[in-house]
């Protein structure tokens, strides 16, 4: 044994010397060397770059430097809720849904998972022989801590809520899960925190848009408060500026904002990168450059380290800006520093075997933890705003019941936006038919998200070549060029995706390929009949070879093109598509006469059923990103007013002159004014996009199998009324911290028991102002089942005339047992209380008295009060 135990010590010295030497000769430079940090490789590389290699090295696609054999490189990829825009990942609850949550400890656990799967897919496609790509990279743009000011905004739903300090909680756990432990040597991810700073819509002028309203105080109260806390606490790797200007300048060109704030307040030393075309909006919307060469100077010298854009990159004339003497080539060091720093942190240009990330294997992409952490998350974003007469939870043995509603057999739906696609999804419809016997659920979608209108398919009448349907004619390219792969007719509505590795035709490529889809269609009668459809990719819908719709966009848009057509005369319908940049392909398309909704068959359908679970609310077709979303109440990704869609409420309305109990499970990414609808629905659970497992929890919920914990991390108001001109980012008026006459309030939830907040006990109530304060706090169940009570405190200085009512300073999850009691204990820190100060022009703890309020919501009738003299 002796023996052996030395031969094998033998061959490991052996190994390690083999090793050791190979790899020195393999390191012709001081950058290759692994042992050097990563500021003096990036030194020692950047002094062997050329002027031109340096530029392009800064782009969001970066070219590879085969001579010093650097590789490709890119920046952008997303992983909001999960590895986004990749097949096969396990998809998490939309982040505003898991704010509800407010359980940053599962955060972390949930972020974990996310950027092992991200590295897994990484490492999956670097060793079967491709290069570093689009959305399958290292360096991920997430998260959003945006503050949600203003619930009209589509992209509310991929930020924490309206809330500075509960956005900073969960926001720190997220890099932390991204990023990896930070003593270890290699950085897992990269994350990046974004939009920094004042951005939350509208879309449709982010481009344009000049914030000079905003003033100091909210600045630093409400909208820099989470960056800095993932500055200075999750030492996040990357700040993304946002595309808007604050006080006339573009935010990706603010030395405020980049360099006095950022850099030399918070300590920040890493890089900036620029939201996608933000630099080009310089010269071609702001109007503060006057072209390229101008703007790329602008940026960099502001702070701006990487450039994103679609095509035509500014930061590519920064030769000539050096040539012009706009800017150094010192000064371009200075940013391109940051930038290799990066890499060099992520081991990306270190052989794998000593990057322990990149041994992370395939077989962890939506393994059976992450799912049920997808599935436990799902159930801890469910919240209760109603149930009248505690008719949920819904009995498994009782009668026949009904599932109606657009929502409710979507699984897409439930991803969100800025989603992968999961192995598996359980919609709503699949998560009940868990719960009863087969013939007890009666299924009716009952109404469209938004139409009033059905639309009968003309699908059926058409025809080219003499065959029924469409002729599908598909290339291998993106251009429609040269032989096609395959020939094929459709003869049922468009409905065809890449998720999931599945091909258009087969022989056609997931990527890079082009299709035109034809046919002729000769109208019985004279009429308007509408197109419907869209893609992700290239889409453009001609008829008799007149554009009717043309765009390019990353998601799929549905969009509705009326058209007027004469019985007899010969229409030729044609579509031409592409896929593009990366993005998973998707093409959806029907056509027909609209015809007006009408609930009275639905009735008829229900006759005898008296429990009714109506699935409704809004989905990522209708809110998010720069969408060009053509319908009512809806603009450019973001709503024009809050109400639930007029074809909902009347579905509602029937249902309840009907007599019905209506259960209302509303998936929504931003608030909706429930003022009609608490008095058509007997319960309203807010479900948001619950992911994979989304419909698994809701039916949980439904049924008493998971007891509802989720706190609104938003105020619902009562009716559009109450916002304010959606431009207007000034705080007063807004959000629990400047009003207090909501719906339902922030941090407002139900149980389907019943909690008892005692008297909270202080370790002290006079403090100086470096001191903390210790918080016990009795939380007795008082019902008859186990639950789990969010406790929330929140802070007020008195006498403060422009300040906060009250804002959130710590919350505790408390899981109580029926018939127990047990304590929630809250540090406060100094920063608990600390505002702005207008006589030094900072944050500052300022002697005097403070309330501090603690309970079950942000609504003062949920809230018990104590004093605090800071000394």
């Amino acid at each position: 044994m002796n023996l052996i135990k030395a031969i094998v010590k033998k061959y490991l010295i052996l190994v390690v010397c083999l090793w050791a030497s190979t790899t020195v000769r393999a390191q012709q430079y001081p950058f290759q060397n692994p042992q050097l940090t990563s500021k003096e490789r990036a030194e020692d590389l950047i002094s062997r770059l050329t002027l031109d290699e340096k530029v392009t090295l800064m782009c969001d696609q970066s070219d590879p430097v085969p001579r010093l054999g650097i590789k490709r490189f890119n920046w952008w990829s997303e992983a909001l809720h999960g590895y986004a825009n990749n097949n096969n990942v396990t998809v998490f609850p939309e982040p505003i849904g898991m704010a509800a949550s407010f359980d940053d400890a599962l955060l972390y656990k949930i972020y974990n998972a996310v950027s092992d799967e991200a590295r897994a897919k990484y490492n999956q496609w670097i060793k079967a022989g491709n290069e570093n790509k689009r959305f399958l990279s290292l360096s991920v743009w997430t998260p959003n801590v945006n503050i949600f000011r203003d619930p009209r905004w589509g992209r509310g739903q991929e930020t924490y809520g309206e809330d500075p300090y509960l956005t900073s909680r969960m926001g720190i756990q997220v890099v932390k899960g991204l990023q990896g432990p930070e003593n270890a040597k290699y950085r897992k991810l990269l994350a990046c925190a974004k939009h920094f700073a004042v951005h939350s819509g509208p879309e449709w002028s982010r481009h344009e848009l000049n914030l000079n309203s905003v003033s100091p105080r909210e600045l630093y109260e409400t909208y820099l408060p989470a960056f800095k806390a993932l500055v200075q606490k999750a030492d996040v790797r990357q700040v993304m500026c946002a595309y808007q200007r604050l006080d006339d300048e573009p935010c990706c060109g603010s030395t405020r904002l980049l360099q006095r704030i950022l850099r030399d307040d918070w300590g920040y030393k890493y890089l900036v990168v620029s939201d996608c075309g933000a630099i080009t909006d310089f010269f071609t919307s702001h109007k503060v450059s006057s072209d390229a060469v101008h703007a790329a100077s602008k940026a960099v010298l502001a702070g701006t380290d990487v450039e994103c854009v679609w095509q035509n990159y500014p930061f590519k004339k920064l030769t000539d800006a050096v040539e012009r003497g706009l800017i150094r080539e010192e000064d371009i060091n200075k940013s391109l520093m940051r930038v290799l720093e990066g890499r060099f942190d992520l081991g990306e240009m270190d052989p794998d075997s000593i990057v322990p990330w990149a041994q992370i294997p395939p077989s962890v992409l939506n393994e059976k933890e992450h799912q049920e952490l997808a599935l436990e998350m799902a159930r801890e974003t469910m919240t209760l705003l109603q149930n009248k007469n505690h008719v949920l939870p819904l009995s498994k043995s009782g009668k026949k019941i009904a599932v109606i509603g657009p929502n409710a057999d979507d699984k897409p739906m439930l991803w969100g936006n800025y989603n992968g696609t999961p192995v598996r999804t359980i919609s709503i419809l699949d998560g009940i038919k868990t719960k009863l016997p087969a013939g007890k659920i009666l299924y009716d979608k009952g109404c469209d998200l938004v139409e009033d209108k059905v639309t009968q398919s003309y699908f059926d009448q058409c025809s080219f070549d003499g065959k029924p349907g469409f002729k599908a004619t598909y290339w291998n390219n993106p251009d429609r060029k040269g032989d096609a792969v395959i020939t094929q007719q459709i003869v049922n509505p468009i409905k065809m995706t890449t998720a999931g590795q599945h091909e258009f035709a087969s022989g056609v490529k997931l990527e890079g390929f082009s299709a035109i889809y034809q046919t002729e269609f000769v109208p019985k009668t004279t009429e308007e009949i509408v197109f419907k459809g869209g893609a992700t990719g290239h889409f453009e819908l001609l008829v008799n070879g007149e554009s009717l719709k043309k765009y390019d966009n990353w998601r799929t848009l549905s969009s509705r093109v009326p058209f007027k057509v004469e019985a007899g005369k010969k229409y030729s319908i044609e579509i031409r598509y592409a896929q593009l940049n990366n993005w998973q392909a998707n093409i959806e398309f029907n056509f027909g006469k609209e015809v007006d909704v009408d609930y009275t068959d639905l009735i008829k359908k229900l006759k005898g059923i008296d429990e009714v679970v109506f699935v409704g609310g809004l989905s990522g077709k209708l809110e998010g990103e720069e969408m060009p979303v053509s319908y009512p109440g809806f603009k450019g990704g973001d709503r024009t007013n809050i109400e639930l869609p007029a074809v909902q409420r009347n579905c509602l309305k029937a249902l309840k002159e009907a007599g019905k109990q209506v259960i209302f499970v509303n998936c929504s990414g931003s608030a909706i004014a429930f003022t009609p609808e608490t008095e058509s629905c007997d319960a309203i659970l807010q479900a948001w996009y619950g992911g994979e497992s989304g419909g698994q929890a809701v039916a949980d919920v439904l049924f008493g199998d998971y007891n509802p914990s989720g706190k609104l991390p938003i105020t619902f108001y009562k009716s559009s009324d109450q916002l304010k001109d959606f431009e207007d980012y000034s705080m007063q008026g807004r959000t629990y911290r400047y009003m207090n006459d909501a719906l339902f309030p922030f941090g407002y939830g139900l149980s389907y028991t019943t909690f008892d907040i005692g008297t909270a006990k202080l370790d002290k109530t006079k403090i100086n102002p470096d001191e903390s304060i210790r918080m016990t706090i009795p939380v007795t169940n008082t019902g008859e089942r186990d639950g789990t009570e969010i406790v929330q405190v929140y802070v007020h200085k008195v006498n403060d005339i422009d300040g906060p009512i009250k804002t959130l300073k710590g919350f505790n999850r408390v899981s109580v047992t029926a018939g127990k009691t047990e304590q929630a204990t809250i540090m406060l820190p100094p920063s608990s209380f600390e505002f702005y100060d207008w006589n030094t022009r900072r944050m500052k703890v300022s002697p005097g008295e403070y309330q501090v309020f603690y309970g079950t919501s942000s609504d003062s009738n949920d809230l018990k009060k104590l004093n605090i003299t800071v000394l």
